[in-house]
């Protein structure tokens, strides 16, 4: 049995990417490259206290999108970008141009190893 170090479960990552033409924004514990070739595998989604002042309309919509799952996998292409950050932040969605009504241009990838 490998022991983790102690801050491996202190690890918050800040995930970024395309949804049906919106940009997410996620925080969460776990992210790996993950089994399904071309998919970054999120799990342990981290959303913050509700607060019976203040309702983020966008939070709560994540929260909804979101409740009951353990872990997601967002496909390569769609990830903006991810950063390792020292504290959690708020859950948002960011209504991109076009009123989602844009889709990103699929990109074909080849597997590891496969030479076209």
């Amino acid at each position: 049995m490998v022991k983790q170090p102690p801050m491996a479960d202190k690890r918050v990552y800040k995930i970024v990417f395309h949804n049906q033409g919106n940009v997410y924004e996620l925080y969460a514990r776990e992210i790996s490259q993950g089994a399904m070739y071309a998919f970054v595998e999120v799990g342990d989604i981290i959303f913050g206290e509700r607060s019976k002042v203040v309702v983020d309309p966008s939070d709560e919509r994540l929260k909804a999108e979101f409740s009951g799952v353990k872990r997601t996998w967002i496909p390569l292409h769609s990830v903006i970008r991810i950063d390792e950050v020292d504290k959690e932040g708020r859950n948002k969605i960011i209504a991109g141009e076009g009123g989602g009504k844009v889709a990103p241009f699929p990109m074909p990838m080849a597997p590891p190893g496969r030479k076209e």
